[in-house]
């Protein structure tokens, strides 16, 4: 209800994710984390969540400043109703931050065909502005290894489960191809290490999450894991620029990444940047079919197509580092 919230409103927008609601005032938008529970998190309990969202605007307000604003509690007031903010019992928190034009949203300025070349070089000056200030992280080799290999083995599971009917031959290729990478040519990883490009990033680097302000900005960080958001820069500008291909929109991702090595004097390989690529597809690939094994799962005709596309544009860039030495039965 409109009288529930702080703000007046002639209306309430409510959006779903896979682990939060979100709901739309005319001029802010309200977080509630789900009582989920994965291996990288715990938002079983209020308490739980109330940390979760004290780190979100903490971790937003790097690249997000001003745009997430307060961590506010949801009561249950006197007169039995539930509002936010206010005089009750707390029964949870949610995170409130500046509702955003979705016009200007990199997804949708790419799908109207609206995006223009210098929006993405103002992009790539905030990004680069924001690893350039950002502190190294020191990690043993393995602990870096790790990661990747702890997300090829749930991407393995997931895509090579018959029960999705994924082509096996097209879905080797992929992870074959990244396998084949952190087995033989680890290395390539760890000179990123050992020459201390590894940073705390964002984590979650995705067009939807891209805002085509002055400046722009990049909202909805990975704030749930540290451990996800150890990595190297150009892995997260791989990733966005892998996701924009999805959208048919490859020149983007080129254009930044160029844009981000000149500026940051940093040439990393051709050959790096497609193992992220393909690492990356690989593993939204798999998130987008796990959506089928939640007990109701939203859009349910969505996530299908969406694996395969990945598995696809994935196949890309796995070409490109060679191809696969395995058997297709080898996943």
């Amino acid at each position: 209800m409109p009288a529930s919230y702080p703000d007046a409103t002639r209306g309430v927008e409510t959006r779903e994710t896979r682990f939060s609601w979100v709901f739309l005032t005319d001029r802010f938008a309200y977080k509630l984390k789900k009582p989920a529970t994965t291996r990288h998190f715990d938002f079983s309990t209020p308490a739980l969540r109330r940390v979760e969202c004290e780190s979100e605007l903490r971790l937003n307000a790097r690249l997000a400043p001003g745009i997430y604003l307060e961590l506010l509690p949801l009561v249950h007031t006197l007169d039995q109703r539930l509002r936010l903010g206010g005089e009750g019992d707390v029964v949870d928190w949610l995170v409130k931050m500046h509702r955003l034009p979705a016009e200007r949203l990199l997804d949708t300025a790419i799908q109207a065909g609206t995006l223009r070349s210098t929006e993405i070089e103002s992009i790539a000056e905030r990004l680069v502005a924001f690893y350039g200030a950002a502190s190294p992280v020191s990690l043993a080799a393995d602990d870096y290894l790790s990661r990747f290999a702890d997300e090829q083995a749930e991407s393995r599971q997931v895509l090579c489960n018959p029960a999705f009917g994924f082509d096996l031959t097209e879905v080797g290729t992929l992870l074959g191809a990244v396998d084949d990478v952190l087995r033989v040519e680890s290395g390539l990883l760890l000179v990123r290490l050992t020459e201390r490009r590894i940073v705390e990033g964002h984590g979650d680097l995705r067009p939807e999450h891209i805002y085509l302000g002055d400046p722009p900005a990049a909202i909805d960080c990975l704030e749930f894991s540290r451990r996800l958001r150890l990595l190297d820069p150009f892995e997260e500008l791989a990733f966005l620029g892998m996701e924009c291909a999805v959208l048919g929109a490859a020149w983007v991702g080129q254009l930044l990444i160029a844009a981000c090595m000149a500026r940051l004097s940093d040439p990393v390989p051709d050959r790096l940047v497609d193992f992220y690529a393909a690492f990356r597809a690989a593993m939204r690939a798999r998130q987008a079919a796990t959506h089928l094994l939640d007990a109701m799962p939203r859009e349910p005709q969505k996530w299908h197509p969406l694996a395969r596309r990945y598995i696809a544009i994935g196949g890309q860039y796995a070409a490109r580092l060679g191809k696969c030495k395995c058997s297709t039965s080898r996943p």
